[in-house]
């Protein structure tokens, strides 16, 4: 077992992030005690039975006392509150950091409370699942993905470091990157992606003429594949479109462009353009396979269902 990169971690908020950062840092030794806390007293109960966090606390508070590293796993709409409540019991030399998919509203919201002689880098991985809750995390969910670090102008290098081994031995791959350039790269990545998928099924919910048993039953992998999206947590995504506004309307504008672009070309029958257009965009879909972060398997590399 490895000599722990922190002593004692706080976990603010049990969801799936908080979840599997728990089980993969136990899974590689990474710390010697984590403690976690989340508003919800049902969340909490839950924690506790199925052994998440090695101490469940009743308050933020209580969590963050003692702790080298705080993770702030909540959404991103209430992590300037949450910052502002636990800053009296952070420890001098602390670091703060985060797992938002914003990155500029964060440091403005949080950055302010702050203490001297406490360290911010808010951090992002780029993992997860349509599932929420204690229950749904799994030491494997970082393993070959991106976390990005965004450290705060004059953070010295040793928190930052820190924190990068923390990501590494719970299996991601790390970079740093400047707050408005990750939420302008996440809003092209994530962001629109995800509010183009819930407008794409609530089409598909709008338009009677079919039917919700037809939608269910033949639904190929396109249509499917933005079920999954659509049904992440709502007031996660609520919070990232409010608070990456900038950046998610510059990508939707340009999106908007490209899709009279190609309403264009199906009216006017251009076949050229089109094909194209796909030629294009398929090089795309192999340069992410090729980059491992996905499989070239078919079906999308899901396990066959049993009939």
């Amino acid at each position: 077992m490895t000599k722990p990169i922190y002593d004692r971690v706080a976990l603010i908020g049990l969801g799936l992030i908080a979840s599997s950062m728990f089980w993969a840092m136990k899974r590689s030794g990474l710390a010697g005690e984590v403690t976690g806390y989340a508003r919800s007293a049902e969340t909490r109960e839950t924690a506790r039975r199925i052994g998440l966090c090695d101490r469940v606390c009743d308050s933020a508070t209580e969590a963050v006392e003692g702790a080298d590293l705080v993770v702030l796993c909540v959404p991103v709409g209430v992590m300037g509150a949450v910052a502002a409540e636990i800053a009296p019991a952070l420890k001098p030399g602390a670091t703060v950091s985060d797992v938002g998919s914003v990155k500029r509203h964060v440091i403005d919201a949080v950055g302010p409370h702050i203490p001297e002689g406490v360290f911010f880098v808010p951090a992002h991985p780029l993992a997860g699942t349509e599932h929420s809750g204690p229950e749904s995390g799994f030491a494997e969910l970082f393993d070959y993905r991106w976390t990005l670090l965004v450290p705060v102008e004059g953070t010295p290098r040793d928190p930052v470091a820190r924190l990068r081994a923390l990501w590494e031995g719970m299996g991601a791959f790390v970079e740093e990157m400047d707050a408005d350039h990750h939420d302008l790269v996440l809003a092209v990545t994530s962001h629109a992606p995800h509010l183009i998928a819930y407008t794409m099924v609530g089409v598909a919910d709008d338009l009677r003429r079919v039917t919700d048993s037809e939608v269910i039953k033949y639904s190929a992998a396109g249509f499917r594949d933005f079920t999954r999206i659509a049904a992440s947590d709502p007031t996660m995504w609520r919070d990232v479109f409010l608070t990456n506004k900038e950046a998610t309307l510059e990508i939707l504008g340009r999106f908007t462009e490209e899709l009279f672009a190609l309403q264009r070309a199906i009216r006017t029958g251009d076949g050229d353009q089109l094909f194209d257009y796909f030629t294009r965009t398929r090089a795309i879909r192999r340069g992410i396979i090729e980059a491992g972060q996905d499989t070239d398997a078919p079906d999308f590399g899901r396990a066959k269902v049993a009939k």
